[in-house]
């Protein structure tokens, strides 16, 4: 049993669905890309702020390995969040949310591309649903939209955002063998560094919201539990059951969004969108029952 893994990715998908609900929030409070700069800076004062003795140790193998820690900074913190906080002007927390649970069978497919992953029939199974759920909130209930290609901008948006950390997960594989410290600084530190020109093109545009009270507060929150907490707990996660049976856990995401987005933004639940979280938690209840022996 992993049940500290299990707890640890339980809180980091309560942090994620609440991230979708306070990208929401912050439409028209704090634009998209000065919000993604800005809760990397708190992060990174934080994270270093704490970790100052790890990184002095840890220098040796950071310097060596900078390469996939900037990948992991770039790809899973920058352009994952950009994206989703940009989609979000454009289509509803609840289908952001929902829509995230389609980054487990992303992570699948190229585990299994890649590196020849063990799978089970039982899990084929299991990540199937989770697609199809995926796909039926990304069509708003109308899966033959799909092949005229009629989906809304901010639910195609978040296909590039599902890419992002699917290939940021995958990356977790190469990394050094580090503390969960310094594993979070060099990352955030490439984060906050690469988003610096993603403010200033938004600046430079004309699109810049400087953040009001909420938008602080919402600046806050995702810097604080969206990137330290929720990040951190998701390595501990995968360093102990590996990214294949973490990544279903991102299933949850929607859940906790869902309930949030209605609880707190009071939008509607729609009949799809149900649909799409019982084909969530069916798929991640079948493919970890199902999960070979040495997975």
């Amino acid at each position: 049993m992993h049940r500290q893994a299990y707890l640890f990715l339980v809180i980091a998908t309560l942090c994620w669905g609440g991230n979708a609900v306070a990208g929401k929030l912050a439409v028209g409070h704090i634009s998209p890309m000065l919000l993604t700069f800005l809760r990397w800076v708190f992060a990174v004062i934080i994270i270093f702020a704490i970790s100052a003795k790890d990184l002095r140790r840890d220098w040796p193998l950071i310097r060596s390995n900078l390469p996939v820690l900037g990948f992991l900074g770039i790809v899973g913190y920058v352009v994952f969040n950009a994206v989703l906080y940009t989609a979000l002007g454009y289509t509803s927390a609840i289908n952001v949310a929902v829509e995230q649970t389609l980054i487990p069978v992303l992570i699948f497919v190229l585990n299994f591309a890649l590196f020849r992953t063990r799978v089970s029939w039982l899990q084929i199974v299991g990540f199937s649903l989770t697609l199809i759920g995926g796909l039926l909130t990304a069509s708003h209930g109308h899966l033959a939209s799909l092949l005229t290609l009629s989906v809304n901008f901010g639910d195609a948006l978040m296909m590039i955002a599902i890419a992002a950390y699917a290939l940021y997960t995958i990356a977790l594989r190469w990394r050094p063998q580090i503390s969960w410290k310094s594993l979070m600084a060099i990352p955030a530190l490439f984060a906050l560094i690469f988003s610096a020109p993603l403010a200033g093109w938004e600046y430079a545009s004309g699109n810049m919201i400087w953040p009001d009270t909420t938008g602080w507060v919402l600046t806050l929150y995702t810097a604080l539990f969206a990137s330290l907490v929720a990040q951190v707990l998701y390595i501990r996660g995968v360093s102990e059951i590996g990214p294949n049976r973490a990544g279903l856990f991102i299933n949850l995401v929607p859940v906790f969004g869902t309930l949030l987005s209605v609880a707190v933004l009071g939008e509607q639940l729609q009949l799809f969108h149900i649909a799409a979280l019982v084909l969530a938690l069916g798929g991640i209840a079948i493919a970890e029952r199902g999960k070979p022996a040495l997975a």
